[in-house]
């Protein structure tokens, strides 16, 4: 019997717990909080959507970052095997638009306790209020590892706690599991513990960015549409010319700029540009209609309100919210009757309503970031076992690698299949 020891009781620290006392190793999970899955608490608006339902070219598609290196641990922990494993524990789920997975009860409190149940079934020792604080290694002579790992002269001895009064012990184990997640909301705990131990042992780290974040927006006119929320809209994020991202979906107006699903999602895509320069957001309110149906039906509209002002003739066409703004962006006057609104006026409301436009100046902070993009390198680590190849016996899981995927359960889904590889290894 082995003796494992996690940094970390997320997702991926927890599914590596449970995997590795699966495997008939004694395993000690390490938390610096008062209780496990902080992060997976306030997940998907707390009701956790913990993978996605969609197929192998799905799952592929929505990782940013590094996609090949997850093709491994993802064929041998899938988000079928996810939602058969949670089944197995008992949590009851139901699939959702754009086949986003949540506990039926909409409760993320669930996902946790089907988690913390399983793992005190398998004997796992949970050191709840105890921070890693130093990760001790020693020397490996070439000629005395068997494996010649990669040429590996160090190897995980022991890893160095402290508990809430400040008492440090050492704890010796066999290998070492971190799963301590990014940088982003660190209100739970996220606070990059991960990159500095990878540091210590020799890892490169990727430059870390909020991800999955809202982005801030220049035009002042921007806070009228606070609250305003947009379903079944086209969204383009633009460089000049270039199209960084495009997505169909919902968004949301807040007072600093734009969030939403459509908006998080692009926020990862953009992320590495955005702190260089501006970019553009291109909303098509309309994509159901091709330019010369909105054309069309805005005449239709017109016909029908022909003796009324132009502000009173567009409430079929718009939220309420909205109809200021994109008159002011038409220049059209809100007092001219609609029967007076010449053929270049009406092209240029048809303009603004399959493209209307704002520029994005940068995302907000780590505390409104769902992940962060950037972590280990990994390059340096083992996609089918997830362990070091510069430490022997040690092995990362989870947020604190360079991989992140968009919204909609597939980042949740990276956290169980690097969790179930690590500790399954």
């Amino acid at each position: 019997m082995k003796k494992i020891i996690v940094i970390g009781g997320g997702a991926a620290g927890m599914m590596a717990a449970i995997t590795a006392a699966g495997n008939n190793n004694k395993v000690v999970l390490v938390e610096k909080n008062e209780k496990l899955g902080k992060k997976i608490f306030i997940t998907g608006k707390g009701r956790c959507n913990f993978t996605n339902a969609g197929d192998s070219d799905d799952l592929m598609n929505s990782i940013v970052t590094n996609k090949k290196f997850m093709y491994s641990s993802l064929n041998k922990f899938s988000n079928y095997d996810a939602m058969g494993f949670f089944g197995e524990l008992g949590l009851d789920f139901k699939v959702e638009r754009g086949n986003r997975v949540f506990p039926t009860s909409d409760h993320s409190s669930d996902v946790i306790s089907a988690l913390n149940r399983e793992m005190k079934n398998r004997g796992v020792e949970i050191r709840l209020n105890t921070k890693a604080v130093n990760i001790n290694t020693s020397s490996v002579s070439q000629e005395n590892d068997d494996n010649n790992n990669d040429k590996r002269k160090i190897k995980f001895e022991s890893l160095t706690v402290e508990n809430e009064i400040g008492k440090k012990e050492v704890i010796t184990g066999d290998k070492l599991i971190i799963a301590t997640g990014g940088n982003s909301y660190q209100s739970t705990g996220s606070t990059g513990d991960g990159y500095k131990f990878a540091k210590s042992l020799g890892h490169t780290v990727t430059p870390i960015l909020p991800a999955l974040v809202p982005f801030n927006v220049k035009e002042e006119w921007e806070r009228e549409l606070q609250g305003l929320s947009l379903k079944n809209v086209n969204v383009r994020i633009l460089d000049g010319e270039k199209e960084v991202y495009s997505d169909f979906g919902e968004m949301l107006f807040t007072h600093f700029g734009v969030s939403g699903p459509t908006i998080l999602s692009a926020s990862s895509y953009a992320a590495g540009i955005i702190k260089q320069k501006n970019l553009t957001l291109s909303i098509d309110l309309k994509p159901a209609l091709t330019y010369e149906q909105l054309d069309e039906r805005v005449l239709r509209d017109f016909e029908e309100n022909k003796n009324k002002s132009f502000k009173n003739s567009l409430d079929k066409l718009l939220p309420k919210k909205i109809i200021p703004v994109v008159i002011m962006l038409t220049r059209i006057s809100e007092d001219k009757k609609v029967n007076e609104i010449t053929k270049e006026e009406r092209k240029k409301l048809v303009d603004t309503l399959k493209d209307f436009r704002m520029t994005l100046t940068g995302l907000r902070g780590f505390n409104e970031a769902i992940i962060t993009q950037g972590g280990v390198n990994v390059k340096e680590i083992n996609p089918s076992t997830m362990e070091s190849k510069i430490v022997s016996n040690v092995f990362f899981a989870g947020e604190v690698l360079d991989v992140d995927a968009v919204t909609g359960g597939f980042n949740l889904q990276v956290a169980w299949s690097t969790g179930y590889a690590a500790g399954n290894n």
